[in-house]
């Protein structure tokens, strides 16, 4: 096993816990907590190719920043 993929599992791990309860309940919180996980794919894709990693990560980070925004957006009073 390569070390990047075991410290990437590592950081998926430890994300998602971050990432599903916050300390602070701010969605700018949440936000910079979803980037660890999107580091931990990262590191898990790389070990496998250095395409798939740079195309999974753009996904995420895209896609998990969109989503949040969108709550962020819709919790917020008029």
């Amino acid at each position: 096993m390569n070390p990047e993929f075991i410290l990437g599992l590592i950081l998926l791990l430890i994300g998602s816990a971050v990432s599903a309860f916050p300390r602070p309940k701010n969605y700018l919180i949440q936000l910079i907590n979803l980037e660890i996980p999107g580091w931990g794919l990262l590191l898990v894709m790389l070990s496998y190719n250095e395409a798939l990693a740079l195309f999974t990560f753009g996904g995420v980070s895209a896609l998990s920043t969109f989503i949040l925004v969108r709550v962020i957006e819709k919790r917020r009073p008029i």
